[in-house]
């Protein structure tokens, strides 16, 4: 399965890729799916309403992830990537007050959030930790259509179908189908190093074919769409104030970090590690947004949308050389990285806690500033090595379910090590003990074994040992 660099960086709305999109986006399929004729249930008469049951992670965090909300606007033909975050209060209001969508093509249809909308809190679906059943209804109550979405991470859905035959399906012929679309379909860190070799070009050259493929002469406008966006969020973040919505009372920092750090320029005060602070506040600006609901890339998800963009600003605005084309080539690497840790094991913190999230961002992003500073494909994979090596355990305890704590601080964190796991890699010859393939392998199986509170339910961790006041 070939990923995209625009699969693995979507605009949408905070505060979650899997817990907020996913199901927004598995809201507006089933409406699809209505719209399309889906074939009705033998008895029910007439459409009339519509219901859904959020399972698993879904359920255990949803009110703080706004997983409600996420359905309400799902329902109401919304999508992340063109929904006014100042619209959707308003209209989730609408439907709470009046307990009805209207979606296109559907006409008026009953939905009542108190009572059609059920956090289930038993056992998790079958397929994964974020699964939801969502249902049409006739006016007796009798079920026309329902049909079971997983949100597997990053705003990626499937249906219950098309996770098992992705399941199912044979590796070999999902290669033998991407070799034939695709220049150099690297499926293994292991590969793109010897596609590398055999090219003579680098990752960012060799994505940058496989995208061509895809997009063509608007692949470069596309990408830069990607760019503004993520610096876009980071200057809104770093000019807000206040609370942050949800109940923990997280006060917003960025900005007066950000008026600290300006009004030290050009004072010889600072200290050397003030880099740091600049990479940090970069992160924290996109979080804050993140958090309350604002326009966001996943990178690969929103819980982790904060270091590849804190990183890109870095490089920017800080590094000797930056270049236009580097943002770019940092954002091609940064995609082929995500990609092959997406498909080899998971960026989903409900699978395997916030190694996944954060820890993939950190490598994305570590390999796609070595490559922006003119690092070898060696030195690239190494990067992306280091820093997801050191993420490798991180667990994912959310307080009140809310991407808050530890979140916004976790994804300054993530942005430093990359930065450091860049620097590290350029200062060697690529040649390194842990292969990226192995790192990736033992960060799944880390997960699979890791205890289910610690990966995005909130039952364990940070998130129930807080103080009382």
């Amino acid at each position: 399965m070939y990923l995209s660099v625009f699969d693995i960086f979507k605009i949408g709305v905070g505060p979650s890729s899997s817990h907020t999109m996913g199901p927004m986006v598995a809201a507006a399929r089933f409406l699809d799916d209505l719209r399309g004729g889906a074939e009705k249930i033998p008895g029910a008469d007439a459409l009339a309403g519509l219901g859904a049951r959020l399972h698993g992670s879904l359920a255990f965090t949803g009110k703080g992830h706004a997983s409600d909300r996420a359905v309400i606007l799902g329902f109401c033909g919304l999508l992340p990537e063109t929904l006014d975050p100042d619209r959707a209060a308003d209209l989730e209001a609408e439907v709470r007050r009046e307990g009805v969508v209207r979606p296109d093509g559907l006409g008026e249809l009953r939905f009542v959030p108190d009572d059609d909308l059920v956090f289930d809190w038993g056992p998790a679906l079958p397929g994964h930790a974020n699964g939801m059943l969502l249902r049409a209804y006739d006016a007796a109550g009798n079920t026309y259509h329902q049909q079971t979405y997983y949100s597997i991470g990053g705003g990626f859905v499937l249906t219950a179908a098309e996770l098992e035959a992705q399941k199912a399906a044979e590796p070999d012929l999902h290669e033998e189908k991407a070799a034939q679309a695709f220049p150099f379909p690297f499926g293994t860190a292991a590969e793109m190093l010897e596609m590398g070799a055999r090219s003579g070009l680098s990752v960012a050259q060799m994505k940058r074919a496989n995208e061509t493929v895809l997009h063509g002469a608007a692949l470069d406008d596309k990408i830069d769409l990607i760019l503004k966006t993520m610096d876009d969020c980071i200057e809104r973040g770093l000019g807000q104030e206040g609370i942050l919505p949800g109940g923990l009372k997280v006060k917003r920092r960025a900005k007066a970090i950000h008026d600290q750090l300006q009004a030290e320029k050009g004072r010889n005060l600072a200290q050397p590690h003030q880099a740091n602070d600049w990479m940090s506040v970069y992160a924290m600006a996109v979080n804050e947004e993140n958090a309350a609901g604002g326009r966001i890339v996943t990178a690969p998800t929103n819980g982790a949308a904060g270091v590849v963009p804190a990183v890109l600003r870095y490089y920017r605005d800080h590094c000797v050389g930056a270049t236009h084309a580097g943002c770019r080539d940092l954002l091609l690497v940064a995609a082929a990285i995500g990609g092959l840790i997406k498909h080899n094991a998971s960026i989903s913190g409900a699978e395997v806690g916030c190694q996944g999230e954060v820890g993939s961002a950190a490598a994305m992003a570590a390999a796609g500033l070595c490559a922006a500073l003119g690092g070898s494909n060696e030195q690239i994979e190494n990067a992306a090595e280091i820093a997801l090596e050191h993420h490798l355990g991180m667990t994912c305890d959310p307080a009140a379910g809310l991407v808050q704590v530890p979140c916004i601080e976790r994804n300054a964190l993530g942005a430093i090590k990359a930065v450091s796991a860049a620097s590290l890699a350029l200062k060697g010859d690529g040649q390194h003990f842990m292969p990226l393939d192995n790192c990736v392998r033992v960060m799944l199986e880390t997960g699979q074994d890791m205890n289910l509170k610690y990966k995005e339910t909130s039952t364990g961790g940070i998130a129930v040992n807080l103080p009382e006041c």
